[in-house]
């Protein structure tokens, strides 16, 4: 099995954490997180994956420069300007000659869902394309997918009203496609599967869709990002070490339910809860974290508050006695 991975985009939702650093080549409890991505393919039976590259590709390139991650083959095909959902996944399979059915999946979603058992589906009903769908509690945000008792999609409602969802299962970022889909997308111009490829596959009766209870998280916002990382820890989806050896914590401070990175630095009295701390970061005396991000190399003063899914970029440092709620530092505004 072969795959496209889009990569592409600029990850306004994480910045500051994406200023330098593209979304998927940030760290999930150490590992990044595009290799989280590569490996659950790996699992699956996927031997090659071409990463879809829009912002940043030269990270990517640099990390993997022998063309492996986690036992797959990469290949590499770089945007020439950002072309959109679909307009990325044309430009990716024709640059990888891909001439058969492939996988589509997205870069910045952890899922545990085996893709060999949409693939199995996909061709089972002989489609053209298959969606796979994930139970959420708000589609508003999503594409929502209904569908009939046989699996074909009724509709593709992009992004509904709040209250308006047909149904609460939704687009969870993975396909299975069959090249002749490639024949429906414009070349020319930027092109979204949801909003123009997927509607005019149901219009033709060629799209399905497989439900799936399968973990899955999409890790693009400072909230979600946070929980895919202590869901790793925590034992909702495993139980991987949340601190490293290296860090160094002071007796009279506490850590909890948290992930703390390589040769982190925890002064006297300070309390970090449900929050990441980034390899690297120096945290004072007297520091209160909550649910937020400090990034690789952030430095906070003595008797800071971080709090409220606030973001500390990678290398900033924090005067004493700050406070940040909700606020991203520095602003990328």
């Amino acid at each position: 099995m072969k795959a496209v991975v889009l990569v592409g985009g600029f990850g306004t939702r994480l910045r500051p954490l994406t200023l330098n650093v593209p979304k998927q080549m940030l760290p999930v409890v150490g590992v990044p997180m595009i290799e989280r991505v590569i490996a659950s393919l790996g699992a699956h039976g996927v031997t090659t994956a071409v990463l879809s590259l829009g912002y940043k590709p030269d990270e990517f390139l640099a990390a993997y420069p022998n063309g492996q991650c986690a036992g797959v083959e990469l290949l590499y095909a770089v945007e020439p300007e950002p072309l959109d959902t679909a307009g990325a996944v044309r430009f990716a399979a024709v640059e990888a000659g891909f001439d058969e059915t492939f996988i589509v999946v997205n870069g910045d979603v952890l899922t545990d869902l085996n893709v060999r058992e949409v693939w199995d589906f996909h061709h089972s009903v002989g489609a053209e394309g298959t969606i796979a769908l994930t139970p959420v509690d708000d589609p508003s945000r999503y594409g929502v997918v209904p569908i009939d008792a046989s699996g074909r999609v009724e509709a593709f409602v992009e992004k509904p009203a709040p209250g308006t969802a047909p149904t609460n299962w939704i687009n969870a970022g993975t396909y299975v496609l069959e090249p002749s889909v490639l024949q429906r997308i414009a070349s020319d111009r930027k092109v979204s599967i949801e909003r123009e490829v997927f509607p005019a596959m149901v219009d033709d009766q060629k799209l399905y869709a497989m439900q799936s209870s399968a973990y899955w998280i999409d890790a693009g916002t400072p909230q979600t990002y946070i929980q895919a990382q202590l869901d790793l820890v925590d034992g909702v989806r495993g139980s991987e070490k949340a601190i490293a050896d290296s860090a160094q914590i002071e007796d009279s401070a506490t850590v909890a339910h948290s992930v703390v990175g390589e040769h982190v630095v925890i002064g006297n009295g300070a309390h970090v809860a449900d929050s990441v701390i980034g390899a690297g970061a120096t945290i004072g005396p007297g520091v209160r974290i909550h649910s937020s991000v400090v990034a690789e190399g952030a430095r906070i003063g003595p008797d800071c508050v971080i709090e409220n899914f606030s973001v500390v970029g990678a290398g900033f440092e924090l005067e004493a006695r700050r406070t940040l709620s909700d606020e991203k530092v520095p602003s990328s505004d």
